[in-house]
């Protein structure tokens, strides 16, 4: 699931338009991805967003908070999810399968955001989510704050990491070489 949530935006660019790039490519990667159910959360106000960039038959949550906490709790009917930020347009989809592996033996997983800072790339939990979980900001938690909160520490995976676009410099890690982030690709080149 990919949650819509306050992006930056690249310089020069309209950043409704960027939010929609990103996000796009999000939910493109996920869609594609085999056995997976794609779905995005967004408070009330990113609803229109949500229904711009979603394939058809795409379920879109509302939220009442931007947290992948409240994503997880308003899913009900799957064992298993995962939260995923929506400015990773180059998202490979095998970290999105690295995120959600440890399901099987961990109740929680965290995908740290590349560069050490705070900030996650995505969390998967089973579902229902664990009482001890807390709310989880993607771009302020890191993955000490929610093993410091399970009753064991190794409760909590801690997968591999991916780099967000939250800021100008960031732009200088899209690997122009790499498949996928059309949308965000094409706004950079100048193409509407």
């Amino acid at each position: 699931m990919s949650q819509l949530q306050h992006l930056l935006s690249a310089p020069g660019i309209d950043p409704g338009r960027w939010r929609a790039a990103l996000a796009e490519d999000v939910v493109d990667l996920l869609a594609t991805l085999q056995e997976v159910e794609t779905a995005v959360a967004v408070t009330p106000a990113d609803r229109a967003l949500a229904e711009a960039v979603v394939w058809p038959g795409t379920a879109v949550h509302e939220v009442p908070v931007p947290t992948a906490t409240a994503v997880l709790a308003a899913l009900t009917g799957y064992d298993q999810a995962a939260v995923v930020a929506a400015d990773a347009p180059d998202l490979p989809g095998l970290t999105v399968g690295k995120l959600l592996r440890p399901l099987t033996t961990r109740p929680v997983a965290v995908a740290p955001a590349e560069g050490g800072g705070p900030g996650l790339l995505g969390v998967a939990s089973r579902l229902p989510v664990p009482d001890w979980l807390p709310e989880i900001d993607l771009d302020a938690a890191l993955p000490a704050d929610l093993r410091r909160a399970a009753p064991r520490p190794g409760d909590v995976a801690v997968t591999a990491a991916w780099r967000r676009l939250r800021g100008p410099a960031d732009l200088a890690t899209l690997d122009p070489a790499v498949e996928g982030w059309d949308a965000t690709r094409a706004l950079l080149s100048g193409h509407p």
